[in-house]
């Protein structure tokens, strides 16, 4: 009777066994199930014994999936996922959209200068859904993308993980911006050995940006200091205004009244054009909103580049 009633439901046990796979820990997957620990270790010593092998290496406090445990987890974790959506999945494939959330990873400058417009469509669109914007980067934000904290990640990426998808949608061209009087101003075909002696207002140390300034002018043999670091391309372009230093930058920032106040020269010779686009882990079922925001967001910036 014990043995037909576990199969009869499997879905509560690959569930549990999802949790406990994605934080490590029973503790944890008992309070995102609202359930006991006892339970959530039963429904996993079932599924084990279904399937006739170990899931879980248990050293101390600390349990990781075996060979095995990852096999199921990539065979699982879409089907339960699909399982969880499907009145909501259901519902918009009938012409309903009106309930739901949508959760987003992004840093500052993607939410300051990339999502406003797709957004509004959006929330104009789906007023029913619940749209929350994490202000997340790098790491921390790949790191809510493989715990199913949030749908979807978007900003831009140089170095894509085995187990992420990374799809460009829009491109922005690399420029550096100086006070209008500076002496940069005045040249017409700006090199690095033109901006070496100036210092650069760059933004904090983690972010992509240092590695790409290291590295073009590594590559270049020419020299460069930095002068300040500050957080947000707003309070750099504020202090460039103020004519504490230069910086490089993406053109993503800058407003007309931003090219009024400042000098802009273009970088494109030395440093890439920076992509912003949809982040994603693979094999993970996507949402009928966030399906929804990437369609719009592919629209927004298509009707963009079209103008």
């Amino acid at each position: 009777m014990t043995t037909i009633y576990y199969k009869q439901n499997r879905l509560k046990k690959l569930r549990a066994f999802c949790q406990v796979a994605k934080h490590g820990s029973v503790t944890k997957a008992a309070e995102k199930l609202f359930a006991s620990q006892p339970t959530v270790s039963l429904q996993i010593q079932a599924l084990e014994r279904e399937m006739e092998v170990s899931l879980f290496e248990r050293n101390g406090p600390q349990i990781m999936l075996t060979v095995e445990g990852k096999i199921l987890y990539d065979l699982a974790e879409p089907l339960v996922q699909n399982v969880d959506h499907l009145h909501e999945t259901f519902s918009a494939h009938c012409g309903n959209l009106s309930t739901g959330e949508l959760s987003i990873a992004a840093g500052e400058s993607t939410i300051l200068y990339v999502l406003p417009e797709p957004v509004q469509k959006f929330t104009t669109e789906y007023p029913g859904i619940k749209l929350r914007l994490a202000n997340e980067t790098g790491r921390d934000g790949l790191e809510m993308l493989r715990n199913n904290d949030i749908d979807i990640a978007i900003g831009s990426m140089l170095e894509i993980p085995d187990d992420i998808e990374y799809k460009p949608i829009v491109s922005y061209n690399p420029v550096l911006i100086a006070p209008k009087d500076h002496p940069l101003s005045k040249i017409t075909s700006l090199t690095l050995s033109d901006i070496s002696p100036y210092g650069l207002i760059l933004p904090p140390r983690h972010l992509s940006t240092w590695r790409i300034v290291k590295m073009v002018f590594a590559q270049n043999n020419t020299n460069y200091k930095v002068s300040l670091e500050a957080g947000g391309w707003e309070v750099i372009k504020q202090y460039v205004k103020i004519g504490m230093g230069v910086s490089i930058v993406t053109d993503v920032c800058l407003t007309e009244e931003d090219r009024k106040d400042l000098t802009v020269l273009p970088l494109d010779k030395y440093f890439p054009k920076r992509s912003y686009g949809i982040v994603t882990r693979k094999g993970k079922f996507l949402s009928t909103p966030a399906e929804r925001f990437i369609d719009i967001m592919n629209n927004c910036y298509s009707e963009a580049d079209a103008e």
